[in-house]
Formats: C-alpha cells, structure tokens, sequence
C-alpha cells in the first residue's frame, strides 16, 4: 500500500464519519444516514473525475464503498451518535479536518499526474477537498461549511499550491505526502481553536 492509498482510506473513513454524524444530526432514517456518508465521501471525487472527463473511480473500483460501508458499520455498532453533543461535535470537527486535508493531497495528485497547471491542481484539490461536503450540506438544508467555516476551503487551496510546488521541485516522497497532511490538518484545527479567519465584508458588531 503507497503513501496515497492510505491517505486515501483515511480520508475516506473520516468524511463517512462526518456524513454519518450529520445524518444521525439531521435525524434521517438509515437510508437517508448512509446517503449523506456516501455523498461526503465519494461526491466530491466524482465532482473531480466528471470536471476531467474521466468514469468516476467509485463506478470503476469498489475500495472506497468498501471503506464507508465498514465505517458506517463500525460507526453503528458504537453507537457514537449516543455520545454527548460536545463528543460529538469535536468527532465531527476532526473526522471533517482528516478528509479535507486527505482528499486535498489525493485531488491535488490528480491534477499534477495530468500535467495540469497550478490553478488546475489547485481546483482539483479544492473540488475533492470540498465537494461532498458541500452536497451533503446542500442535502440536508445547510449553508455548506466551506462558505462560512474559518480557513475552511483555503487549507484545500493552500495544499493544493503547495503540492504543485512540490512535484515542480522533485519533492513528491512519502515523507511530504505526511508532513503536507499533518499541516493541513493542524492548520484546520487550529483555525478552529482560535477563530482564524478570512477577512470578511461584513462589518464587526459592537458588543
């Protein structure tokens, strides 16, 4: 197994998790928690594949389905949607963080083995990073996170630049692969912990 297959299943499991826990949130029946799992999963490599012209790879390879349905079981046979909202909450913040930060590099890959530019890489990675999450979002009522998360959607476009720099410099190894996932996902977090934020248009209230 390559460095990108396992941050591929780690991504993967992470966003079932979170569709899972927005499924069981939004108190929808079984079919209804699985479809927002998948949707979180796979929709926003199938965005990627279809903006390339290429078969989605769930329709070709079943490793992904394999690896969300066992989560989903896994999930259920834990009962996490029966642990405390505050559990909860923080499973969602890192299962959510995990896959961004996974399919932002495995989109990102993408991009570079086509030999896309920079802006094409990028919006691979942003796509992968960022697609299912907003469908599923979209599905169930939701403003989609990436619209009003903090440093949300630049972590994916942040990786996405720097894999293109990095495969440019020959430096494309295990140990980036790793070293750009662990950053992604800190960065997320700590963005999260101390309310990093992009500047916004709206003016800030007097308290």
């Amino acid at each position: 197994m390559t460095s990108t297959d396992f941050i591929q299943i780690i991504g993967t499991a992470a966003f079932a998790v979170s569709g899972y826990l927005v499924g069981y949130g939004k108190r929808l029946d079984v079919l209804g928690v699985i479809i927002t799992a998948l949707l979180t999963a796979v929709g926003g490599g199938m965005m990627r594949d279809a903006l390339v012209g290429q078969i989605p790879q769930v329709f070709q390879h079943t490793d992904a389905l394999i690896v969300v349905f066992a989560t989903l079981a896994l999930a259920w046979l834990l009962r996490l949607q029966r642990y405390r909202r505050t559990y909860l909450a923080a499973a969602f913040l890192i299962a959510d963080a995990i896959g961004l930060a996974a399919f932002s590099i495995t989109g990102a890959q993408i991009g570079i083995g086509l030999h896309l530019n920079l802006f094409g890489v990028i919006v691979l990675a942003f796509v992968t990073a960022v697609g299912g999450g907003i469908a599923r979002d979209i599905l169930v009522n939701d403003v989609p996170i990436v619209l009003r998360a903090d440093l949300y959607g630049s972590v994916a476009i942040l990786i996405g630049g720097l894999m293109y720099l990095f495969a440019r410099l020959g430096w494309i190894n295990a140990f980036t692969l790793h070293l750009l996932f662990a950053a992604g996902l800190f960065l997320r977090l700590a963005a999260y912990r101390f309310h990093w934020q992009l500047p916004g248009f709206q003016p800030h209230r007097r308290k």
